[in-house]
């Protein structure tokens, strides 16, 4: 037996050496590293920079002289015109984004009444701005002040996030908050976060429920809103970290992308690195710790109410988690769900990689969900019409309201990226409503031979826009607008089960 397990030993570590071999020789075989991949941009906010920037106008100063930089380094030297249309970092291309005015890549700020809410628009890891430009927009409409955040490392090049950690954006939010809080009344300040922007507005938070009685942290927030929050931990991500660290060998470079794909989006990166999603795994690991450990007793008292906008099925987030580790520690009757099913509209759960159902039927069953549900579903499987099933916290009473909305035909479900965009958005929008001459990223409907397309495939089929984004900015107006939350009320009765 003593000498079968050593044979057993030894070939499982051949295996792991062969798998592990066979790894690094796809990632060196493909596609080449470019300028935007290897180049560190040295005027970056980063923790040394810390001690001299102390303010948000520093912070913008310094952002200033970032972009200067990346003109100098990136674009002025790279290749342009005919055959560079849909590079992101070729001068007048489609996807040039200095050509869009303004460039949604950098921090903005939108002033609004001083007796209104402000707003912080905290974006996601490899985005920019523009992923919550049309919210902040339409709050800034209604009279709030918006601070839509750069985080570092986000809006340049993909080698941002090489090197970003967690800490850094968090200080920059420090930054952020500080700046906005003296523009609008005391205790006025709503956070909306998207993806990881929804565990740095978290963080914020828990730094200001966990600091000693004696020290003068300013209010907490009058309130929260969090898109497909990344809130849950993947094991998965604990590799990145050695991934990352193998990568500084000469010839290993490449081990530190877990993705390295053309630049086209002029607002994302479409390369990912190994240490961003490592952060993201120490950002969510750190605030899932620490609101369990204060809802460990009794349910969390005194958390800004907190309203979570998510589809049933999430490719980059656990939905999951995002219900165990944050909703369920927080005390009633003042946070919301808005959770948006699948299309169950003539399509049969035998397609499906994995059907929500389980998830959605659970919740609808549960008389101790401590937070209001609202699930956006169809109204049968016969029908493409939606419906409103809500329950009040703590209830097995369920109320269903027809929304007079309809999935479009071939749509199967809402996806991670989709949630905050309107279908008109001129970037990511319906192809029929986006204006003449836009880019077309949010609906490339063709099809053809694999390979032809400069597009992954996985792009293609994700949804990038939100067919009833006007129910999520009406839902999130009415949280921030006059700081009430009244339940969703239906102009015809609603039927109550």
């Amino acid at each position: 037996m003593q000498r079968l397990a050593v044979h057993l030993g030894v070939a499982l570590l051949g295996f792991a050496i062969g798998g592990l071999a066979l790894y690094v020789q796809q990632k060196r075989s493909g596609p080449p590293l470019e300028i935007w991949h290897t180049t560190r941009l040295e005027h970056e906010f980063t923790v040394e920079r810390a001690s001299e920037i102390t303010s948000f106008d520093g912070y913008l100063e310094l952002e200033e002289r970032l972009f200067a930089e990346l003109d100098e380094v990136i674009y002025d030297q790279t290749p342009a015109g005919a055959g560079f249309e849909l590079a992101r970092f070729s001068a007048g291309s489609l996807a040039d984004p200095r050509d869009h005015a303004p460039n949604w890549n950098r921090s903005f700020e939108l002033a609004g009444d001083r007796d209104r809410p402000g707003v912080l628009l905290l974006h996601g890891m490899s985005d920019s701005p523009y992923s919550l430009r049309a919210l902040g927009q339409s709050l800034h409409e209604a009279g709030c002040s918006i601070l839509g955040l750069r985080l570092p490392g986000h809006g340049t090049i993909p080698s941002g996030i090489r090197t970003v950690t967690w800490e850094e954006m968090a200080a920059a939010v420090e930054l952020a908050m500080e700046s906005l809080a003296s523009k609008v009344s005391p205790g006025a300040i709503y956070i909306i976060g998207y993806s990881t922007g929804a565990p740095l507005a978290l963080n914020w938070v828990l730094d200001r429920m966990e600091s000693d009685e004696d020290e003068d942290e300013g209010p907490l927030p009058a309130g929260l809103v969090l898109v497909s929050p990344s809130i849950g931990i993947t094991r998965a991500a604990r590799l990145a970290r050695w991934l990352d660290a193998v990568s500084v060998v000469p010839g290993l470079q490449k081990l530190g992308w877990t993705s390295i794909r053309p630049e086209f989006d002029p607002y994302k990166y479409n390369s990912f690195t190994a240490n961003a999603g490592y952060q993201v795994h120490r950002l969510t690991r750190s605030v899932a710790g620490r609101i369990e450990a204060l809802g460990a007793s009794a349910p969390l008292e005194g958390f800004p109410p907190t309203l979570v906008l998510l589809s049933s099925v999430d490719a980059t987030v656990s939905v999951d988690a995002v219900i165990d580790n944050l909703l369920e520690h927080l005390a009633p009757p003042d946070h919301e769900l808005v959770l948006f099913d699948v299309n169950r509209w003539g399509v049969q759960s035998s397609i499906m990689a994995s059907d929500p159902g389980p998830l959605t039927a659970r919740l609808l069953a549960s008389d101790r969900l401590p937070f209001h549900l609202s699930l956006i579903a169809n109204q049968s499987p016969e029908s493409p019409s939606l419906v409103r099933r809500s329950k009040p916290p703590l209830s097995s009473t369920e109320s269903v309201e027809l929304l007079g909305v309809e999935w479009p035909r071939g749509l199967l479900s809402l996806s991670h990226v989709s949630l905050q965009f309107p279908p008109d958005d001129p970037l990511y929008g319906r192809r029929d409503l986006q204006p003449e001459g836009a880019l077309p990223l949010g609906q490339i409907g063709v099809q053809g031979e694999r390979g032809l397309l400069k597009f992954p495939t996985d792009y293609l089929l994700r949804v990038r826009h939100n067919p009833f984004y006007d129910l999520v900015e009406q839902r999130v107006l009415e949280w921030v607008g006059a700081g009430d939350r009244p339940p969703v009320e239906s102009s015809e009765p609603a039927e109550t089960r």
